[in-house]
């Protein structure tokens, strides 16, 4: 996928029609250190800015392949472009993601704001919960991000636990402790 040009793209919409915006997914794992691979460019929008968003990448020939009120799959016909996903937030939830994201330099020179690695964790959990086959991808992202020095365990376990997924959590702190022991 030619990510610099989508995500160059997406930039200059978002900025020209005051769109807030944030790099969540593979990319923000980037930015905190984390490399994998992915095939997709994951943002978080405000739920009011869903319709302009969708309507934004379909007059590029993204075609809509999944939406709900929280979320919107997109996916481009011509090899190289590939698919964009988008979470939408609103109220508190939204003000404290767009208010605490940093613009951080990815792909070299494209500066943009990505997700608090804490609101990462957050989604993360979220989509633990929502989409059990993703388990194993999320916990392992989830266990790199805990390493970082913004993340503080009491607050992942919260996450957790408000999902009911705290035999996760339990999961996560054993492999550290085992890991630690070795």
């Amino acid at each position: 996928m030619k990510f610099k040009n989508v995500i160059l793209l997406l930039i200059d919409f978002f900025e020209s029609h005051q769109v807030d915006y944030a790099l969540t997914g593979a990319f923000a794992l980037k930015a905190y250190g984390y490399l994998r691979a992915t095939r997709d460019v994951d943002f978080v929008g405000r739920q009011e800015d869903q319709f302009k968003i969708i309507q934004f990448l379909e007059s590029l020939g993204f075609e809509t392949r999944y939406r709900s009120t929280g979320y919107s799959n997109h996916c481009h016909g011509f090899p190289g472009l590939g698919q964009i996903d988008f979470v939408y937030v609103s109220g508190k939830t939204a003000t404290t993601i767009f208010s605490e994201a940093h613009r951080i330099s990815i792909l070299k020179d494209v500066r943009l704001p990505v997700v608090t690695p804490m609101h990462l964790v957050a989604m993360k959990v979220f989509a633990m919960k929502n989409d059990p086959r993703r388990r194993l991808r999320e916990m392992a992202d989830i266990e790199y991000l805990m390493t970082l020095p913004q993340v503080r365990t009491e607050d992942v376990k919260a996450y957790f636990e408000r999902e009911g997924l705290l035999k996760d959590f339990q999961e996560i702190i054993r492999g550290k402790e085992t890991y630690e022991n070795d």
